[in-house]
């Protein structure tokens, strides 16, 4: 484990240096060795050793490395002022804090925009793209160094985090040749006590790509084992084909493109492998009026990051169980908001609507959005699919790779600036409470006076047809676990009790529409992601006596057997208004049943898939805290004809 190093500011030329180093014990407790030099007498070396011990934590124990850290930067300063020392960190390993970013200082910048068709003789057609991954450096703030990323693009010069936004049109197909150019090592520690895409001699960066929201065939699906690494020297087991090709046959809406490599998804998209998708359609879209072009429709695909002084992206390099797992953690909180690729932007707007398509490309962060002054959002679509009406609300909970459709109407505003808010905990629902700077998302500046607006947000949007429960051929029940270590540290996570290479034994038929029964034995809120397949929330129950049935599950896992009609009895949770529509993501609550109905068809068309949904090598449905997913919250799912 690095040290921590501290330098005196009491003398420039005979400075005194402090360094703490941790090391963690089996027992745990921290034991801290603790060095004192003053460069105006070398003989002068004090060395002594503190010990902390961790286990009053033991209820909490995902807090680990944040107290340790706490820890470390509490005794140094108790050190120092018994030495009557002004310190200050130095070094490019130390860590940058928020506090020392300046918010609201870099302008939100709008990603490249890319057309996945062409037109010819007025008409549009397909197009292939080819979209390439690069290692570059990428400027997140204006007082921090270029930090290294890795970023989509068509080149190098034009590569960005994120990459760029690709619009499609409905019933126009979109071919991608996905390139991987990155370096033959990871710019972030990863972990391969996990199920991990490992290369021969582990040279290369495995990646893949998976278009969440899309309805496509499996070989473009982006499967983790379909990795491949630069030039495709490398692949995985169910590699397939190089060029992915997306129908975009299905309603318009908001998707986003991510990296989805087994075991590598959380360090992949921490280094910047994830784009925004747009799959449009004017003949039912302008009717509506939305707020259109380019500069009054935006996505802000929002994220978070922490930094080291030299400005590499930081994450933890030991693990929460280092003698189970060296490196991975329960879930990645960076301490500095990004938003298009900015810490804290600010964006100027107009006294007028604009529509922003907000995702969430966080690891583990949830964000419960609200404005400084009180101004409402209209929530028009989530996912990728619009709401059948719009719904005006304070604030909007958008968990991981949730996507908010929103419209903000800012000539309602009395201020001639408003900030964006975020109230979630973390880890959510139960964590800490946000601070002065996680709390903080981007700032909007408002120009002019008020002006004529020709977009409008009508109450009515797209109606979609409800399937009855009648209609359901199967009624799964799905759980979520998590398994901790003799010391309650968590060690991996799994669904249905199993891990992903286990057999599958999800297998609803092409065409069908299911009943899943989601129950989370767990403390944190799950967003669940179901690839190729839509569903509806129908209610959320309390589970009564967790700790009794989660006993019974633990033996059995086996919901029916453990008498699941017995506990789901307690409080029901309502659905909010603007989540009441078709999603492929949903924050599965703990201790609650989430029933949800899902199908496996197009929902606005009666047409059949024009791809086979029954090759390999299939789909999954998984957890989508990154961190979770990669270890290993996620299942395959395999249709049948």
């Amino acid at each position: 484990m690095t040290p921590l190093a501290l330098a005196s500011s009491h003398s420039t030329h005979h400075p005194i240096i402090i360094t703490l180093t941790p090391h963690i014990y089996e027992s745990n407790s921290i034991h801290y060795s603790t060095q004192i030099k003053h460069s105006f007498s070398p003989s002068l070396h004090l060395s002594f050793t503190h010990i902390d011990t961790l286990s009053v934590c033991s209820c909490s124990c995902r807090l680990h490395r944040r107290v340790e850290l706490e820890l470390r930067m509490i005794y140094t300063l108790v050190v120092a002022h018994i030495l009557g020392l002004f310190v200050v960190v130095y070094g490019d390993g130390g860590l940058v804090s928020p506090s020392q970013l300046e918010k609201f200082v870099d302008e939100i910048p709008d990603m490249p925009r890319i057309k996945g068709y062409d037109v010819v003789h007025g008409v549009p057609v397909s197009k292939k793209l080819k979209i390439t991954m690069f290692q570059k450096h990428w400027k997140f703030h204006k007082d921090l160094p270029p930090t290294t990323v890795f970023a989509y693009g068509e080149t190098k010069r034009t590569a960005t985090v994120p990459g760029p936004t690709i619009e499609a049109l409905h019933g126009v197909d979109t071919r991608v040749l996905w390139q991987n150019r990155l370096p033959s090592k990871h710019i972030l520690p990863w972990d391969d006590t996990i199920p991990t895409a490992i290369p021969r001699n582990k040279t290369g960066v495995p990646t893949v790509v998976h278009l969440h929201g899309g309805i496509d065939e499996p070989q473009s699906d982006g499967n983790s084992h379909s990795w491949f690494t630069i030039g495709f020297q490398q692949v995985g087991p169910h590699w397939t084909k190089k060029t992915y090709h997306y129908h975009n046959l299905q309603q318009p809406g908001n998707l986003y493109y991510h990296d989805h490599a087994m075991g590598l998804t959380r360090v992949n998209l921490l280094a910047g492998l994830f784009g925004a998708y747009i799959i449009r359609d004017e003949k039912v879209e302008a009717p509506l009026g939305l707020p259109s072009g380019d500069e009054f429709d935006r996505p802000l695909v929002v994220f978070d990051r922490s930094f080291r002084t030299n400005g590499s992206i930081y994450m933890d390099p030991v693990g929460n169980n280092p003698t189970i797992h060296p490196q991975w953690q329960p879930e990645y909180f960076g301490d500095v908001i990004v938003v298009n690729g900015k810490a804290w932007p600010y964006m100027t707007v107009r006294r007028r609507r604009y529509r922003f398509r907000i995702i969430n490309a966080s690891n583990a962060r949830f964000f419960k959005f609200f404005f400084s002054n009180g101004l409402n959002f209209f929530h028009v679509g989530s996912d990728s699919v619009y709401n059948e009406e719009s719904v005006l609300v304070k604030e909007i909970l958008v968990g991981p790779s949730e996507i908010a459709d929103v419209v903000v109407d800012f000539s309602k505003s009395k201020s001639n600036s408003v900030v964006l808010h975020n109230g979630a905990a973390y880890p959510y629902p139960g964590g800490d409470p946000v601070n002065g700077h996680n709390g903080k998302v981007m700032k909007f500046i408002i120009n002019g006076q008020r002006e004529i607006d020709p977009s409008w947000v009508p109450k009515n949007l797209l109606k979609y047809p409800t399937p009855s429960l009648l209609e359901a051929s199967k009624t799964r029940y799905v759980a979520m676990y998590e398994y901790t270590s003799s010391k309650d540290e968590p060690v991996h996570l799994y669904i249905n009790a199993k891990s992903y290479d286990d057999p599958v034994t999800e297998k609803p038929k092409v065409g069908s529409t299911e009943i899943w029964n989601v129950i989370n034995l767990t403390e944190d809120n799950h967003p669940l992601h179901i690839h190729l397949g839509l569903f509806k929330v129908l209610d959320q129950t309390n589970i009564t006596n967790i700790d009794e049935f989660r006993d019974c599950m633990n033996e059995y896992n086996n919901a029916r057997r453990c008498k699941i009609e017995k506990y789901a009895v307690g409080e029901k949770l309502s659905v909010e208004p603007y989540e009441k529509g078709w999603k492929n993501v949903y924050k599965m609550h703990p201790g609650y049943v989430t029933k949800i109905i899902v199908k496996f068809a197009y929902i606005h068309t009666n047409a059949s898939y024009p791809f086979d949904a029954t090759a390999e090598p299939g789909y999954v449905y998984h957890c989508h805290i990154l961190d979770h997913e990669d270890n290993v919250m996620m299942r395959p799912l395999k249709l049948v004809k």
